[in-house]
């Protein structure tokens, strides 16, 4: 996949399909409008995702926004889904001040070579977020491509979107947010040096700092997946700032994978959110949260074992 970043004066040399958004979370309505361009690969046109970057929630409103996909993981994405290519599109003060018939006319068509465009109904884009779908439908015969314009995707009744998404991880409800996103909530990151408390009692874990502007969901234990080394493992996450055994308050997400007798060190894994199993608690001894940690472990053989 090609990855087009910080340009506006890029030319693509063929004829593209393009869908645009945010792409923030990529669910079930997101892969909706990836499928449309896919299609289009037998009318000889390249696949094309355009976002802008920053987006332009954070652009606008002038603070970050935890994401419930990084702009890293969101590559990773696409590149597995076989989008051709990625344009990240640079915004700031003078190209959020394009008008939207020059964004379509100079952007799209002009530099992207688009022939065909699949958008959602809620899609905004130019100057003040005023162009839209009937903007797009409205110039598509007069500058040559097709607009093809996605209605909104429901599920159990409610409207597939970034924002639901986001409401269900910060409720915990991994679940459902399974259901929306096709797969499982993941994070990612390079395990590091913690305070080896875990190896101590007898149950090593991998401690990971996500980035910065990661959604996690709340403070408290998961039964999860990690994936080290293209391999999945069983295990259980505690996500939080470990309350008995430190008073630092750095949010770290913290893995024991059960029966796991190696040294990950400086590797690269990601962690699969699956099910919240209980709230960050802190214990009055140490005794008291390795009981603990043994009887969610416990829950969690027998919660992975139900799954199998």
């Amino acid at each position: 996949m090609e990855i087009i970043l910080g340009e506006t004066n890029f030319m693509l040399d063929k004829p593209s399909a393009v869908s645009i958004g945010k792409f923030d979370g990529i669910h079930m309505g997101h892969c909706v409008l990836l499928d449309r361009i896919y299609k289009q690969k037998k009318n000889g046109m390249q696949s094309v995702v355009f976002t802008f970057d920053p987006a332009p929630s954070v652009f606008f409103s002038g603070k970050p926004q935890k994401l419930l996909t990084t702009k890293e993981e969101k590559r990773e994405i696409f590149e597995k889904l076989g989008v051709d290519i990625l344009v990240e599109y640079p915004l700031n003060t003078e190209t959020a001040a394009t008008s939207p018939e020059d964004f379509i006319r100079e952007v799209l068509v002009k530099r992207m070579k688009m022939r065909y465009i699949a958008a959602g109904t809620d899609v905004s884009f130019g100057d003040k977020g005023s162009g839209n779908a009937e903007l797009l439908r409205s110039y598509s015969r007069e500058m040559g491509y097709t607009a093809d314009i996605i209605d909104k995707v429901y599920s159990q009744g409610e409207e597939v979107s970034s924002t639901l998404v986001r409401d269900y991880v910060s409720d915990g409800n991994m679940e459902r947010t399974k259901e929306l996103l096709g797969g499982p909530y993941s994070t990612e990151g390079r395990v590091v040096t913690g305070n080896k408390f875990g190896r101590k009692i007898g149950m090593p874990t991998m401690n990971i700092i996500p980035p910065c502007d990661k959604l996690l969901p709340p403070n408290g234990v998961y039964f999860t997946d990690l994936v080290l080394r293209g391999r999945k493992y069983h295990s259980i996450t505690d996500v939080g700032c470990k309350p008995t055994v430190s008073d630092e308050d750095v949010k770290g997400v913290e893995t024991y994978v059960y029966d796991f007798d190696d040294d990950a060190y400086g590797e690269d894994i990601r962690v699969d959110f699956l099910s919240f199993r209980r709230s960050e608690m802190k214990f009055a001894s140490v005794d008291e949260l390795k009981s603990q940690m043994q009887r969610d472990i416990a829950a969690g053989r027998a919660f992975h074992n139900e799954a199998l």
